[in-house]
C-alpha cells in the first residue's frame, strides 16, 4: 500500500473516531465544544494571515489544502469569490458537505495526498494550509507540495502555509498514552506515522520553492513546530 493510501486510511479512521478533536486537538477528546471549534477557526485563520502580513481580496481564488471539516474552509469562503476544498479523507469531506451546506463559493475535492494534480495550472489566486504539512510522515511529499503550490498559483499569486522545523514534537509518545488508546479513554493513531509527522529543514523548502517558481518572501515562527510561511509566484 502506498503512502498515500496509508494517510487516506488513516484519516478516514480518524474522521469517524472523532473528526473535531482531531482537526482541532485543543478539544476535548470525546466531547468537543462545536461552537468553540467553528470560532476559533476564524481566529486561527485571522492569525495565520496577520503572522506573515498577508491578506485576501473578495475576488480571490483560494485553494486550502486540508480543509477537514471546514473549520477555516467557512470564513474563507465569507471573504473571497470562491475555494477549492481539498483533503486526502472521503470521510472528512463528506462531514464537511454536511456541516456546510451553505457554502455555494466552495468546491470540497479529494486530494491524491501526495500533489495537486486535480487543480490547474495557474488558476488559484491564493493557497493556504494550516497545521497540515506537519502531519504528513514524508518530508519529500511536503517538498512535492510546495513545488505542486508554485505550478497551481497564477503569476503574482501567493501562499501562507505552516510546516514544523520541531523534529521533537514528532517523536513517539510514551508507554502511557499508547495504554489510554487502548482502553478507548484515549485518542487512537497518535503514535502513528501520519499524525506524528514530519519537520522540515528551511533550506530545503527554500529549494523546493524556487524550482516550483516561488520566492519566500516572509518567514515568522522559524525552529518551531508553527512555523508560517508567505510565498509568492515569480
Amino acid at each position: 500500500m502506498s503512502r498515500a493510501q496509508d494517510m487516506a486510511r488513516f484519516w478516514d479512521a480518524r474522521a469517524r473516531e472523532d473528526a473535531y478533536w482531531f482537526v482541532d486537538n485543543r478539544l476535548e477528546y470525546g466531547a468537543p465544544d462545536v461552537e468553540r471549534f467553528w470560532t476559533e477557526g476564524v481566529v486561527d485563520l485571522d492569525g495565520l494571515l496577520s503572522s506573515v502580513d498577508a491578506s485576501l481580496r473578495a475576488d480571490d481564488r483560494v485553494l486550502e489544502i486540508g480543509c477537514g471539516l471546514g473549520r477555516l474552509t467557512r470564513p474563507l469562503a465569507a471573504r473571497v469569490a470562491s475555494v477549492k476544498a481539498l483533503d486526502v479523507s472521503e470521510e472528512m469531506l463528506a462531514r464537511a458537505r454536511s456541516l456546510n451546506p451553505e457554502l455555494s463559493n466552495v468546491e470540497w475535492i479529494r486530494g491524491s495526498g501526495v500533489d495537486l494534480s486535480s487543480i490547474d495550472q495557474g488558476s488559484i489566486d491564493a493557497c493556504l494550509s494550516h497545521v497540515v504539512f506537519q502531519h504528513i510522515p514524508d518530508v519529500e511529499i511536503i517538498l512535492g507540495y510546495v513545488r505542486e503550490i508554485g505550478r497551481v498559483l497564477r503569476s503574482g499569486g501567493w501562499a501562507v502555509f505552516q510546516v514544523s522545523n520541531d523534529p521533537d514534537v514528532h517523536r513517539q509518545r510514551g508507554l502511557r498514552s499508547q495504554l489510554r488508546s487502548r482502553v478507548s479513554r484515549g485518542p487512537k493513531g497518535t503514535n502513528s506515522a501520519e499524525w506524528l509527522g514530519s519537520s522540515v529543514e528551511l533550506k530545503d523548502l527554500r529549494n523546493a520553492a524556487r524550482e516550483g517558481g516561488l520566492a519566500i518572501e516572509r518567514v515568522a515562527g522559524e525552529g518551531t513546530q508553527y512555523c508560517i510561511v508567505r510565498a509568492r509566484r515569480s
